[in-house]
């Protein structure tokens, strides 16, 4: 076991969105449903997404999601970036510079590896201009950001 697992509290969709949430990446899967009763709604539910545990627990509505908390997603591809961005976004909203929340108000980075790249290029200039770029940017645009860049 890992020994810091993120913990999600939802009001009573736990079971949903971690069965949601291990649709979307490849290597992941439910470990375990904990109910209170035979039939009864889930408790808490423990989940893995491509190696790493969390635990989503049904807690009711005295809190909720905010963007101070969000999952980074590293993205090889502009495929996986528009494909993670549309199924996350449905239910949900855009918002800028790779983020967005998902129907259950849970904020997500979708970031292509390339963002990096560009943003830490050793000329200053491309660094900027592709920074610059990302501002204007709800859901990240490779192919838009190296233009931009200039390379």
């Amino acid at each position: 076991m890992q020994k810091i697992t993120t913990f999600l509290w939802f009001d009573d969709q736990a079971e949903e969105a971690a069965s949601f949430y291990t649709s979307l990446f490849a290597d992941s899967r439910i470990v375990e449903v904990q109910r209170r009763g035979d039939g009864e709604p889930a408790m808490m539910v423990t989940f893995e997404l491509t190696g790493q545990r969390f635990l989503a627990l049904n807690g009711g509505p005295a809190y909720r999601f905010t963007e101070a908390v969000s999952l980074y997603v590293d993205c090889e591809t502009q495929e996986e970036v528009d494909e993670l961005w549309a199924r996350l976004t449905e239910g949900g909203e855009d918002s800028q510079c790779g983020w967005l929340k998902d129907r259950w108000g849970l904020s997500w980075q979708i970031i292509p590896r390339r963002l990096s790249e560009l943003l830490t290029h050793p000329d200053p200039a491309t660094a900027q201009r592709a920074a610059q770029a990302m501002m204007g940017m709800q859901k990240i645009d490779i192919k838009a950001l190296e233009q931009a860049a200039g390379v």
